[in-house]
């Protein structure tokens, strides 16, 4: 019973968290664009948001998706970003319990939320997140059990400076560029975060879920090797599947060198 209690109370603050993160997937894009003012408001009519409107989920669903004010559709993306929080915290407190890696992670996870859903509309991955992730990360590494400092430091480097080095060599070769520097710097955050022996699985990951959404946008748009796509949200989810997955993946790597 108290677990369950826990339990509920920990997707609440995930949702809670979730609504937060909106306002940052919305504004932070925006040139000047403040988390804190304005106050929550409506796109189209500029009315301002009453609080019993504002509740995660619950307000979505009693105002059928739309504004109570001028009636325009409220986008999908605000209770998919609320749920998705919800269950990421849900999942992190069931995976870690309430250890200090709880808050840690739940933290990293937050932010490539963020990341993914800003990347996948407008193909920027804000320095604000990234930079300040780097150095959260690296400094957490100390008290972090999952991940030490050395790790958290090699994981910054061989993270961004592989990436870099990857960016400046196609665009020695083609003169253009093929990799943003956004990119760059959210690797060198999840190795902050995972450590570099997370990289490998991360990159060979992203790499695979990349080509196959690729291959899909460019059936789709039909602009054959112009097809241009984000991939920012392909680092975080793998890097999402590694931190839940850490154990599964580095057994079957293990088998897999064993078996050659």
């Amino acid at each position: 019973m108290v677990e369950n209690t826990l339990s509920f109370f920990v997707a609440l603050f995930g949702a809670l968290v979730g609504s937060f993160l909106n306002v940052v997937i919305v504004r932070l894009p925006e040139e000047g664009g403040s988390v804190v003012f304005p106050p929550s408001h409506c796109p189209v009519c500029k009315k301002s948001i009453a609080w019993y409107d504002n509740i995660p989920l619950l307000s979505f669903l009693l105002l059928r998706g739309r504004c109570r004010q001028c009636g325009v559709r409220i986008s999908r993306r605000y209770p998919l970003v609320e749920g998705a929080t919800a269950l990421m915290a849900l999942a992190l407190y069931l995976h870690f319990g309430p250890t200090i890696l709880f808050p840690i992670y739940f933290l990293f996870c937050a932010a490539l939320i963020a990341v993914i859903f800003i990347d996948f509309q407008h193909q920027i991955i804000p320095d604000v997140i990234s930079l300040p992730g780097i150095v959260l990360g690296f400094g957490l590494s100390f008290v972090n059990p999952f991940v030490a400092w050395q790790d958290a430091g090699l994981g910054i480097l061989f993270g961004g400076g592989s990436f870099y080095l990857v960016a400046l060599v196609y665009y020695l070769l083609t003169k253009r560029e093929g990799m943003g520097g956004g990119d760059i710097k959210l690797l060198a955050m999840i190795g902050a975060f995972l450590g570099w022996q997370a990289l490998p699985f991360v990159v060979f990951g992203s790499s695979l879920l990349g080509t196959v959404a690729g291959v899909g946008a460019m059936i789709k748009q039909r602009k054959g090797g112009k097809t241009v796509i984000p991939y920012g949200p392909f680092l975080a989810i793998a890097a999402l599947l590694y931190l839940f997955f850490r154990q599964e993946i580095l057994l079957l790597f293990v088998r897999f060198v064993l078996h050659r």
